[in-house]
């Protein structure tokens, strides 16, 4: 690291100015980078994925767009079957047809089937699938629902569905909202810093965050040029990004500004800083890049995609912790060292109170951090997959009153969450929905006489509660061994959910297996230990199982959610949210942990007591990791107040495991448990010691 140090500072003109250059050239192509994004999920291979693309290849419509259900409460004493109704119900679908060109409507009036009616017939609703329009994301089919709601407007129509009640609750707002986000992130980051620096060095950690966030958006966009980069890579470069960098450069002007309090002239600082802090920023990078490029083992190429492009979020920042931080430190820093109200020569005096009381306590600690931990891992257990429940999506307006009007005429929410049925011999259509009718759990079946194409036809299958859920999981599969007999294949919505499990989480243990390995790996070279890294893991896996816990209480139970975001508990969590916590999470959290044992180990090899040294780490990391926490919760409250509520759940797991770790684990658990362990922490044999080429080191008694 003094080597790339000394290299940077011969050449510090040359770096800077080759970072301004990136700057100056990527933050006017922002949007056109984001722009290239692919808005695809996709689970090939399956046979909700392929009988979805085989519908939108005959048909021209998305069935993982969330259909548009026009629901429409006829007055008392009225039904469908009174005199002009019907005609009333044609003309309707004539405005519907005329403000969704080229949509998919089925309804009682098209149809004549009673699917479509309440059993008292005062209410019924249509079924609205429009055409696929290039570039939808999470808001597919807003344009659509509310020129619908315009042309029914007064009839006594609501118009509803999952899309259309998630964008009463609020909808995401794109690269712009993003932005907003990564700026409110900023903004709160900067506090922090300002504090914990008391002078314009504040200024330094933020610069080095939006070089690496423009810098990795650039490659991002030329990963576009041969491979798939999702969307919602968009959010995590920009917060996330943010949080890392920042972390990165808070660690080593701190142990910069450290060198310098103990007399060294400026560049010896620096490259001090870099020698002991900058491989700590290495190594920390490298376990967040690790964590991220395990999604490419997970079977579904949007996820494979955040994998690789995530992967670069982390490995950026540590170019740019390496390069342009200490070009900056070198020109300006002792310049921007003003006004200088804290010097860094000597360790915390309240960090090092409580890493002797830890000491001291060790065993209540341990337990106290570990029962902690435990119970929410255990509320874990409880995690149901799937989308949020429709009552959970909005509190008022239209679609609201929609979802109403079905569950209070007895037809439920299942009317969203229709699956769709593909006939090869159309000609058998009738005799599947008749077969489909048969499967337990389905309300009714209809099969319109004008969806046909190229000799297939369509059977829509109405469950008789919520699809998007476990329980609409087991519907899956018992709706696919019924069309299997008549020779058809089930997609819908929640036909691809199920793939989605099915696909992601049967890999997940490889996954888990892989990034724990890896992990052990590399922390076992940079400790030289067998015992610290299989803790680091094993307290890791245990720390994002917790996070989920949170997700489980918060969102899914509603213990929060209501009281602060004013959403009631969502019953499920979205199906990628625990995956994609873990991998982030996973990562991020280990930043404090190689913040806090490489200091450790440096004070080790100084004084041979792993109580001292323990002591002396935490005095020397408390301020540090807790700021370093502080502004990545920050960065993900940014996230949460957006306005979509799957990313308010991701954005509250991240938070929570960002908090719990840099708390329970970081501050109580691991401080503990190293003391407990005592010499057998730095135990690493002769044989594992050549398979990873380091120095091995003996369990040695401690000295007094």
């Amino acid at each position: 690291m003094r080597d790339i140090a000394r290299a940077v500072l011969r050449h510090r003109r040359l770096v800077l100015v080759a970072w301004v250059v990136v700057l100056v050239a990527g933050l006017p192509n922002l949007s056109r980078a984001t722009g290239a994004f692919s808005q695809e999920f996709s689970v090939p291979g399956r046979e909700g994925f392929e009988t979805n693309a085989g519908i939108l290849r005959l048909y021209g419509i998305d069935q993982t767009t969330d259909v548009i259900v026009p629901v429409l409460t006829l007055p008392a004493g009225k039904t469908v079957d009174s005199p002009g109704v019907k005609a009333q119900l044609a003309a309707a679908d004539a405005k519907i047809a005329a403000a969704a060109p080229g949509a998919r409507i089925a309804s009682y009036a098209s149809t004549g089937n009673r699917a479509f009616v309440s059993a008292d017939g005062r209410t019924t609703f249509a079924l609205v699938y429009p055409q696929r329009r290039p570039g939808q994301g999470f808001n597919a089919g807003a344009i659509e629902t509310k020129a619908i709601r315009a042309a029914v407007a007064g009839e006594g129509f609501h118009v509803t569905g999952i899309g259309a009640l998630s964008d009463a609750g609020g909808s995401g707002g794109g690269t712009a909202g993003v932005l907003v986000e990564a700026l409110v992130g900023g903004l709160g980051a900067l506090l922090v810093l300002a504090f914990v620096f008391a002078s314009f060095i504040a200024l330094v950690p933020i610069l080095m965050a939006a070089f690496a966030i423009v810098a990795t958006f650039m490659l991002l966009w030329f990963v576009t040029t041969f491979a798939q980069v999702s969307f919602i890579v968009t959010f995590l470069v920009a917060l996330i990004g943010l949080g890392v960098a920042i972390d990165y450069a808070l660690l080593i002007v701190m142990r910069w500004r450290e060198e310098r309090d103990k007399g060294f002239d400026n560049d010896e600082a620096i490259e001090n800083a870099m020698a002991t802090a900058g491989s700590a920023v290495v190594f920390s990078g490298t376990t967040v890049a690790i964590g991220l490029l395990a999604l490419v083992v997970l079977p579904v190429p949007f996820l494979r995609s955040i994998g690789y492009a995530g992967m670069l979020i982390p490995l950026v920042s540590v170019i740019v912790a390496l390069t342009a931080l200490p070009a900056i430190l070198s020109t300006v820093g002792p310049k921007l060292e003003w006004p200088r109200a804290r010097r860094e020569d000597k360790a915390s005096r309240s960090w090092t109170a409580w890493g002797r009381f830890v000491v001291r306590r060790r065993w209540v600690a341990a337990t106290v951090g570990l029962t902690i931990l435990v119970a929410l891992a255990y509320a874990a257990t409880g995690i149901q997959l799937g989308n949020a429940k429709a009552d959970s999506l909005a509190k008022s307006g239209d679609a609201r009153q929609g979802l109403v009007a079905l569950e209070r005429s007895g037809i439920g929410p299942g009317a969203l969450t229709p699956f769709t049925v593909l006939v090869p011999d159309g000609a058998r259509a009738q005799e599947a929905a008749k077969r489909l009718t048969q499967v337990k759990g389905v309300r009714a079946t209809v099969a319109p006489a004008d969806w046909t194409s190229q000799g297939t036809a369509l059977v829509t299958v109405f469950p008789d509660r919520d699809a998007n859920t476990s329980w609409g999981r087991g519907l899956n599969t018992r709706l696919k061994q019924a069309a299997h007999e008549v020779g058809a294949s089930v997609g819908g919505s929640p036909a691809q959910s199920a793939d989605f499990v099915a696909a992601v989480y049967g890999s997940f243990p490889l996954m888990i297996a892989l990034v724990s390995l890896l992990t052990f790996l590399l922390l076992a070279r940079a400790f030289r230990s067998l015992l610290l890294p299989l803790k680091a893991v094993l307290l890791n896996l245990l720390s994002v199982a917790a996070a989920w816990g949170v997700l489980v209480l918060v969102w899914q139970n509603g213990w929060g959610s209501h009281l602060i975001w004013g959403i009631r508990g969502t019953g499920a969590i979205t199906e990628f949210i625990p995956l994609m916590v873990f991998a982030f999470l996973f990562g991020l959290s280990m930043d404090y942990e190689v913040f806090i044992l490489a200091r450790v180990r440096e004070a080790y090899d100084e004084t041979g007591s792993t109580d001292e040294s323990i002591v002396l780490g935490i005095g020397r990391t408390g301020r540090l990791v807790t700021s370093a926490a502080l502004i990545l919760f920050l960065a993900f409250s940014a996230l949460a107040s957006g306005p979509e509520v799957i990313i308010k759940i991701f954005a509250t797991g991240l938070a929570a495991g960002i908090i719990l770790d840099a708390t329970v684990v970081r501050a109580l658990t691991v401080p503990a448990l190293v003391s407990l362990f005592g010499r057998w922490n730095w135990w690493l044999p002769k044989l594992p010691a050549r398979l990873l080429r380091v120095r091995p080191s003996e369990a040695v008694p401690e000295r007094p």
